[in-house]
């Protein structure tokens, strides 16, 4: 066949150009990219297609993804009549499509359909993808940081913060060797500092919002985006955040959407709570202001009350009702909100050890048991109502069974105090006399742990100021006064206060008197974290600022505690003073108090200072523009309660070892003050010689006589010599007097 065609190609041969037609094919905009399929809709019969196209639009404008009925398509089955479970949604662009996808994928419909949402124009892609298996590199794994490392140091010791100008440090404490700053940053944070509840987190506080971070490396583990921010409280378990500004949210045209960030429906709250793990804004809130405070802007801090558990979170409305959510939907619980005319303030009751076990054991039973779960409970107060007297609930949640009320009379304020255990409930209710001219105080105490929660009452003729139980104990101590310039103190006036102290007599079941330390000046009282030790100390005074520490178990004989008078075994330890201090607070062991004068209140002498349970300084540090002090918390001890009786009752072996480095140590810091002392005496000494070559060189370069009693002090001088004593202790005895 004759070629019928350039460089000898025939007419009927084919060439294949798939090749090159695959490489340079042009892509076209199909304008589908606006377009996203829903599965996971429930499936219906035209009667409810309405009502299905409003529950859609209204859960995706609620996220901050508009769309309306009329732009959602429902394809129908021809044999039944019934959608086919999936739709078709059409948004404006391209960019609303792929908010609405990063939004609404995973987001439940309802408590049986979860939406799985895909574009349009990946079905295409998913049709062509190539199904031989082809096996992924395995990423490299790098091992995250553990966020509470700082519990295993080898000599044990707490950490805690400092913030001064723009530093903030995080310290390490321990014995003069061992203190040392584990970490250093300037401007970290822009208002303050925080520590989560039990230490895991620390938190900062910035313009955009609030980071949290930890590690060995102090690395950002998550961040929320609340600008303006202001004030930030932690759930008791660290699973969730709560954030307040005073400035409204606003969402601004063009701002990044998704379950991170605030949508249109959050505009004009001031409260967000969000989940730690995830970073996902749970909900937002209004601020609530008491009755008639609205105009001063003075709101409860915090807003939001957890349950100890983590399971609820409450608000109350004053005078209406307590409204309750669910975690970690943040659905109001029964779909009501808990109605009680005139509430004022309410408190969830602690989880004690007790509690704690009750819970393990519930988890660990088979799940059909009968056994009613255990509850939460909520004690609230409500004040006087016409001819209705003020009273106390106690309430079981989420039942809402009321367990115990008691009403009051000529009640002017309540306050709830928990003991930390859940053992105890005190009612501090400030009352006022027919005539309303004076005010005296009356202590309501419940034994929750007893049938019918009976009530105790210890009845005061001064106004109480502050009121702290012992913690896992059964004592509290209270500041009282009479003093007549309580009310409006003027400028350089200290107010008397007497310091009381209460405990629990078993024997009759009502709290008796101990011990009352007259005419003081103190206003705070802070309990060490293991109970026993107390300082009483003088906060925000120009004038008075003394510290004194007391032992409640000075008397450990048993036989002796019980023969002895009433409240005998309470022994004064030692009387300190830090000028001008703002803060007082124990460490997570209950052995060091730390002090400090912040600049936030006043700029005299800003520091810190940190004592031994006794009141012996350790160290103090006058710094400019000192702010805050935070001990990091510690969390609960993974040792059952068999093991840590069997450390107590070992004592003594495992003192043996720490004995050992505290002589080690000790005679470290010996040498080292030894060998110092010698090194300033040799300086000393080698400083003297100089200047006497000096004055004789100069002495004969000027040829001068020198008279022979001066010739002979000088020698005389020459021959002075310093010398260091040192004592070194051979043996130390210990001698005990029995009486």
């Amino acid at each position: 066949m004759a070629p019928n065609g350039v460089n000898g190609v025939y007419d009927d041969e084919e060439i294949d150009y798939s090749d090159i037609e695959a490489k340079y094919q042009v892509q076209y905009d199909e304008g589908l990219d606006n377009i996203l399929v829903v599965d996971g809709v429930p499936v219906i019969d035209k009667s409810k297609l309405e009502k299905l196209l409003q529950k859609l639009s209204k859960d995706f404008t609620r996220k901050g993804c508009p769309i309306k009925p009329e732009n959602v398509t429902v394809p129908w089955n021809d044999a039944n009549g019934k959608s086919k479970g999936y739709i078709f949604m059409e948004f404006k662009n391209a960019d609303d499509a792929a908010r609405a996808l990063a939004t609404m994928n995973g987001h439940p419909f309802d408590a049986k359909h979860t939406f799985l949402i895909n574009r349009f124009t990946d079905f295409e892609r998913y049709l062509n993808l190539d199904e031989t298996y082809v096996e992924p590199e395995p990423e490299e794994y790098k091992p995250k940081e553990h966020l509470r490392a700082w519990l295993g140091d080898p000599q044990g010791r707490d950490q805690y913060a400092t913030y001064r100008g723009d530093e903030v440090e995080i310290h390490w404490h321990g014995k003069p060797s061992q203190c040392e700053v584990a970490y250093s940053k300037l401007n970290w944070t822009d208002l303050y500092v925080s520590w989560s509840p039990m230490g895991t987190y620390f938190a900062t506080l910035h313009r955009q919002g609030v980071r949290l971070w930890g590690g060995p490396s102090w690395e950002p583990t998550q961040r929320f985006a609340h600008p303006l921010v202001k004030l930030i409280d932690f759930s008791p378990n660290e699973q969730y955040l709560v954030t307040w500004s005073y400035d409204p949210i606003v969402v601004r045209e063009g701002a990044e959407q998704g379950p991170q960030y605030f949508s249109p429906e959050d505009e004009g709250n001031n409260i967000a709570v969000w989940d730690i793990k995830t970073g996902n804004l749970l909900r937002t809130f209004p601020s609530v202001y008491p009755e008639g405070d609205e105009a001063k802007k003075q709101m409860q801090w915090p807003a939001l009350k957890w349950s100890p558990d983590d399971k609820f979170v409450a608000r109350v409305t004053p005078g209406q009702q307590i409204s309750v959510y669910e975690l970690p939907g943040m659905g109001l619980q029964g779909k009501k909100s808990i109605k009680i005319e005139g509430v004022v303030d309410f408190e969830w009751r602690p989880l004690g050890d007790k509690d704690r076990e009750e819970l393990e054991k519930e988890n660990k039973a088979p799940a059909k048991t009968t056994k009613k779960p255990r509850e939460n409970m909520i004690a609230y107060w409500t004040p006087e109502v016409q001819n209705q007297p003020a009273r106390v609930s106690l309430m079981n949640f989420p039942s809402r069974e009321t367990l115990r009320q008691k009403n009051l009379f000529n009640v002017t304020e309540c306050k709830l105090y928990w003991q930390n255990q859940g053992d105890f409930l005190c009612v501090k209710v400030d009352r006022h006399t027919k005539t309303k001219k004076s005010i005296f105080c009356n202590l309501e105490i419940f034994r929750v742990r007893e049938k019918d929660f009976p009530v105790e009452v210890v009845e005061l003729k001064d106004t109480v100021t502050d009121f702290s139980w012992e913690p896992k104990g059964e004592r509290f101590a209270l500041v009282s006064s009479s003093d007549p310039n309580l009310g409006n103190p003027g400028p350089g006036i200290t107010i008397k206060t007497d310091v009381s102290f209460y405990q629990q007599d078993r024997s009759k079941g009502d709290f008796r008197l101990l011990k009352t330390l007259p005419a003081r000046t103190s206003n705070t009282v802070r309990w060490s974290p293991r109970g026993r030790h107390v300082v009483l100390a003088t906060v925000g005074s120009s004038s008075k600022s003394e510290l004194e520490f007391w032992d409640l178990d000075f008397t450990t004989d048993e036989t002796r505690r019980e023969s002895a008078p009433w409240g005998s075994g309470i022994q004064h330890l030692g009387t300190a003073d830090h000028y001008a201090v703002t803060d007082a607070e124990w460490d997570p062991s209950g052995r060091y108090l730390a002090t400090s004068a912040s600049a936030w209140r006043h700029t005299l002498e800003n520091g810190y200072a940190i004592w031994d349970f006794r009141g012996q300084e350790l160290e103090k540090h006058i710094l400019d523009r000192f702010k805050q002090f935070l001990w990091r918390p510690r969390p609960p001890s993974l040792l059952s309660k068999e093991k840590q009786k069997q450390i107590r009752r070992n004592l003594k072996e495992y003192s043996r070892v720490f004995d050992e480095e505290d002589a080690a140590e000790e005679s470290n810091v010996s040498a080292e003050l030894i060998a110092h002392r010698k090194r300033l005496v040799d300086e000393w000494n080698a400083w003297r010689l100089r200047c006497k070559e000096e004055v004789a060189e100069d002495r004969r370069k000027r040829g001068k006589k020198v008279e022979p009693a001066k010739e002979k002090a000088a020698q005389e001088e020459e021959k002075e010599e310093i010398e260091v004593w040192v004592d070194e202790v051979i043996e130390q005895i210990e001698e005990e007097v029995v009486e």
